[in-house]
């Protein structure tokens, strides 16, 4: 049985006489987890789901999987787009829980709630198809590959904001460490940067009677992985922001115990919210690993690939889409200052094209499951809220006016 929540607004009473089909949809794709770039039968529900909801157009295969709706309001001045994006991707882990809606598919999960973003955005196109009380047209992005195959990078690389030319880009992503009814955002970072760092470490290898024959990398290794937290510590400015995490070390044998290696490899990530301080990280990293292999006689390459940007909201966006918010749940229910993750988003590459705002949509509460959790499930209480943000950002985006 479904709680209802409560919420004001048009749209948030529309869209939740039709809650269980959203729910019937949301729970069919958590049955039927795709990857990255592989949402194929994700990608047909949606396409399927849309020619129901009635929307003007369909676009399909941009950026490999992508699929694009799109609803023309009443009116359709020239100039006035908006953009609405949800993710589709599911995780490579494997699902703990036993409901019937649970994966079908060994190794795969929705462990982060792309299936509830995309229910949701589903239901602003019923809405908004069904309604068109708007001057303009809401573009409708369903997007392959967050979850680290820059997929909203592959939608843009494609030609998304050239052929759709909005005005500005929102989002959204549950948060299951705020209650059902809340919703959180704030006028500048929402996610940091992701960075992959890889250190290679070459040594000498020998035997480990006579080490000192050898030039140890696990040695080195280790020098490193203690060195490298002064990064942030005697660095990074106290008011900025960064983590420097390594997070694997391979070296040697486990069944060789007395065998020095010749090489070790350490990996991790950093996360950063500004360039300059990212830009500040990587050289340190470089100056750093180099200068303490060179001390025992080994050396160091360092790899630093930046996977994600930082997503930062635009201050306008941001305050316009908080203003949505409070209108739907209240002053009380909504964080305008919401704290930024250390996690990352490629929604990022988007605000980098276009202005926009990232929000949360609480979620869950006392004993729920936090994101990338094997037992985790979107809750499906909140899908006629979310789709209400959705399709309430667009109609005052572009409102008809008299």
């Amino acid at each position: 049985m479904l709680n209802r929540l409560r919420a004001n607004g048009r749209a948030f009473a529309h869209i939740a006489a039709y809650h269980p089909e959203l729910v019937a949809l949301r729970r069919d794709l958590h049955a039927h987890p795709e990857l990255g770039f592989e949402e194929t039968y994700t990608s047909a529900r949606v396409i399927e789901a849309l020619k129901l909801c009635g929307v003007d157009e369909i676009h399909a295969g941009i950026g490999k999987t992508g699929v694009v709706g799109i609803v023309k309001g009443k009116k359709s001045s020239p100039g006035k787009m908006i953009g609405l994006r949800a993710d589709m991707d599911a995780l490579p882990m494997t699902e703990n829980n036993d409901f019937p809606w649970r994966s079908t598919r060994p190794g795969m999960m929705h462990g982060c709630g792309h299936d509830g973003h995309t229910a949701m955005l589903v239901g602003a196109a019923r809405y908004l198809a069904e309604t068109r009380n708007f001057d303009g047209t809401a573009v409708l992005i369903f997007q392959p590959g967050e979850e680290g195959f820059a997929g909203a990078k592959a939608m843009i690389d494609d030609g998304l904001f050239d052929r759709f030319p909005v005005q500005s880009v929102y989002a959204m992503h549950n948060w299951p460490a705020m209650k059902p009814g809340t919703i959180g955002i704030n006028s500048g970072p929402m996610m940091a940067a992701a960075d992959r760092l890889t250190i290679e470490i070459t040594g000498k290898g020998g035997h480990g009677a006579h080490a000192y024959l050898a030039i140890d990398p696990v040695l080195v290794a280790a020098h490193i992985i203690t060195a490298v937290q002064s990064i942030v510590s005697r660095n990074v400015k106290p008011i900025d922001n960064a983590v420097v995490s390594l997070c694997a070390l391979q070296a040697g044998d486990l069944g060789a115990m007395s065998v020095i290696p010749g090489k070790a490899t350490l990996v991790g990530t950093v996360r950063t919210f500004s360039p300059d301080v990212q830009e500040l990280v990587e050289r340190r990293l470089h100056e750093l690993c180099s200068a303490i292999a060179l001390g025992f006689g080994a050396s160091a390459t360092v790899t630093f690939d930046r996977v994600y940007p930082a997503t930062i909201n635009t201050l306008d966006e941001a305050v316009f889409a908080g203003d949505v918010a409070e209108s739907i749940v209240g002053a009380g229910n909504l964080v305008r200052n919401m704290e930024p993750s250390m996690g990352a988003e490629d929604f990022s590459f988007m605000l980098q094209a276009k202005p926009g705002a990232y929000l949360r949509l609480g979620q869950g509460g006392e004993g729920s499951c936090f994101l990338h959790n094997s037992r985790y499930d979107f809750n499906d209480d909140v899908l006629p809220l979310g789709s209400a943000l959705h399709a309430s950002l667009a109609e005052q985006a572009m409102p008809l006016g008299e």
